[in-house]
């Protein structure tokens, strides 16, 4: 089922970022960009109304009037208070007072901090507890805290539910017209569903490589390729609790489609023009797959991914900041199609 969004927390954390973006407290709507842009037929996230490349830049994942899924791109805006480890999130029906704290069963996803919604929340009139809904934000910031990403997702609808994903640069880039790079970092995700409740996590290892000479843009300056061997692998499923159920979810694939993987099939870049412009953004497709063991090549994931790039590529000092969002019903109860909504940060390697 194709599903197409168009749309280090490590041991310090950076603070409130300067300029319109989600990830402070005001209004987004505040945007106040000149200029035109990249003229282009790509249809961009919500975010930044005038993107530049020498600015910074936001994005949201669209709700259902932008082509989304009903619940999707209710987060808009969200911040981070260093002083006392929380995130708060506004928007999303029975979370608390929206504050949220860091995750106890599971509080970091490699170099990604968790943040939870309280479980109970008090009447305001009688104190009477109300039970809240079980919502997880994964929040991540660059080592030069220039980029940064936020997810949110909850498990208490029989549908996806309410949610949505930001991702920002502060700061601009400069792209080279010639040559190759290639990053490398790490992905951590919220797992959720649709057509049954409940969350998972899960962590893995990505490497993206960009070929600056080709594909031509539009202008036949710059190259545009995301190439193939960009590639996300070496995933770990985590039940809510933080319980490795990776073999579990291998052991159900290998069931239903009589394979026998040992792991999580690695989610590889679509090679392809048209998917990176002057100002730094990235969107393409993303699939999986692998043979079972009557020689079928089965489709187990695909999606789209959604990045920025930021820095100075020309001196090798830029990193990459984005979502990915893949869903695959391969593996799940009847009826059940499961959501990976994954942020990642890379470095150039």
């Amino acid at each position: 089922m194709k599903r197409i969004w168009l749309g280090a927390v490590a041991a310090a954390f950076v603070g409130a970022c300067s300029g319109g973006n989600p990830f402070v407290e005001e209004d987004a709507d505040t945007d106040t960009d000149t200029g035109t842009g990249i003229t282009s037929d790509r249809t961009l996230p919500p975010g930044t109304a005038s993107p530049q490349p020498d600015s910074g830049i936001f994005r949201t994942e669209p709700t259902v009037d932008d082509g989304g899924n009903t619940g999707d791109g209710y987060v808009t805006d969200v911040s981070y208070n260093s002083t006392d480890d929380t995130f708060t999130v506004d928007n999303l029906g029975f979370d608390g007072d929206n504050v949220y704290n860091r995750g106890t069963a599971v509080s970091s996803l490699g170099p990604y901090a968790v943040y939870e919604a309280v479980a109970q929340f008090p009447d305001s009139v009688t104190g009477t507890p109300i039970n809240q809904f079980t919502h997880r934000a994964v929040y991540g910031v660059s080592t030069s805290g220039n980029t940064q990403f936020a997810i949110v997702r909850t498990g208490a609808y029989v549908d996806y539910g309410f949610g949505g994903f930001v991702y920002q640069r502060d700061d601009g880039v400069t792209l080279p017209t010639t040559g190759q790079a290639s990053y490398a970092g790490e992905i951590s995700s919220v797992r959720d569903f649709s057509g049954s409740g409940g969350l998972e996590y899960a962590e893995g290892k990505i490497k993206i490589a960009i070929d600056f000479d080709d594909f031509n843009d539009s202008t036949g300056t710059r190259g545009d390729a995301v190439q193939g061997q960009g590639q996300v692998y070496d995933w770990v499923i985590y039940d809510v609790n933080g319980n490795d159920i990776t073999s579990q979810v291998v052991a159900d694939i290998n069931t239903e489609q009589t394979a026998s993987l040992t792991a999580i099939p690695t989610i590889n870049f679509t090679v392809g023009p048209g998917v990176l412009d002057d100002n730094g953004e990235m969107l393409g497709e993303v699939t999986s797959y692998f043979v079972n063991d009557n020689g079928e090549v089965i489709l187990f994931e695909e999606g789209n991914y959604y990045a920025l790039i930021s820095g100075d590529a020309t001196a090798g000092t830029e990193e990459i900041v984005g979502v990915i969002v893949t869903t695959t019903e391969v593996g799940q109860p009847s009826g059940v199609t499961v959501r990976d909504t994954g942020g990642f940060v890379v470095y150039r390697n």
